[in-house]
Formats: C-alpha cells, structure tokens, sequence
C-alpha cells in the first residue's frame, strides 16, 4: 500500500487492535483516545465497512474521544468530544471505562497526558524506518519519568512492539568506576 493509500492509524501487520481516547473500545473493554485530526481518521474509517476488516470493524463499533477545544461535530458515529480541561476530562473518562483507554495517532497527546501523570502504560511501536523529520515522542524537559518493561514482539514486518508501564519517578543513583578500570 503506497503512503497516499496508507489508512490513518492502521495496524503494524494485523497483530492488534484495541479501544482509545481520542478513541474506541475493543472487545477486551478499552477505549481510544485519537489525537490526529479527526479528519484524518474519521474521512477513512468509517467508510470501511467490511466487518472481516479487523480494525475497521474495532474502530467503527468502539467509542471514541477526541479531546479538541474548537472541534464541536466529529462527524463520525460513536465519537464524543472532549472540551473541558484535558486533566479533568481524561481522569473522569478513565474512571467511567472498563478496561484501558488508548491514545492512536497523536505524540502531542501523550506528551500532555504524561506531563498530567495520567500514562499507565505505553505500547510502543517502533518501525524499522527513518524518515529523517518529525517530533520527538519524549521532548527535551519532559518530566523525567520510569517505566518496567512488560513484554513484546516483532512482527513479520519487523515493527517492535513493546509494552511499558508506568513506574513513577525514576532514582538516581552513582556509579563509581574502579581505580584499576
């Protein structure tokens, strides 16, 4: 598929698909949070009806979230906006889902939500490809911050997957070298 073919938030080899902010919920009971232009998702998927698609089906039937503060019609059936306060309004979501909200498509989201300490865990999907532009997911004078590692795989595409959670702030410690090193 050329990248004008590419589907907006798609999969990295089928292996799968969950709930988000910005969001869906998956059968496991998560919700999606999507950060992109809600344009971006909400002009593709939605037309994707085939309900063998595993991810059109998961995003077309799941809630989704869009936190926005101009965006007032996401066009797109299921979605709600969020417009408040993004602390207040993604802690009352958290506390109303069963099971895990999801941020797809939007570092600048996760970048706010893990300054606001509401990241339990991070799915990172890193693709074997530079592109040579683009954002840091972590900036320069992010709050430092701790994760465990929980699991992973690589698909046949060769796109890690890892899974981290949050372990709160790191500790920091010295290491002196031996004076025979």
């Amino acid at each position: 598929m050329s990248s004008s073919q590419r589907p907006p938030g798609g999969d990295a080899g089928g292996e799968r698909t969950s709930r988000s902010l910005g969001g869906t919920r998956t059968p496991e009971g998560t919700a999606r949070a999507r950060g992109v232009r809600p344009s971006d998702f909400s002009s593709y998927w939605p037309k994707v009806t085939d309900p063998a698609d595993p991810v059109a089906s998961k995003l077309n039937s799941l809630p989704k979230y869009v936190p926005s503060s101009t965006l007032k019609d996401p066009g797109w059936a299921g979605t709600t906006v969020l417009s408040g306060d993004l602390a207040k309004e993604v802690t009352a979501l958290k506390e109303r889902v069963d099971g895990e909200v999801q941020v797809h498509g939007s570092g600048a989201l996760v970048r706010s939500l893990l300054s606001l300490d509401l990241v339990d865990t991070l799915h990172l999907l890193t693709f074997p490809v530079v592109l040579g532009t683009g954002f840091r997911l972590f900036p320069e004078g992010a709050v430092p911050t701790a994760f465990r590692h929980r699991g992973g795989s690589v698909s046949g595409a060769g796109v890690s997957m890892q899974t981290y959670d949050l372990e709160g702030r790191p500790e920091y410690g010295e290491y002196k070298l031996p004076e025979d090193a």
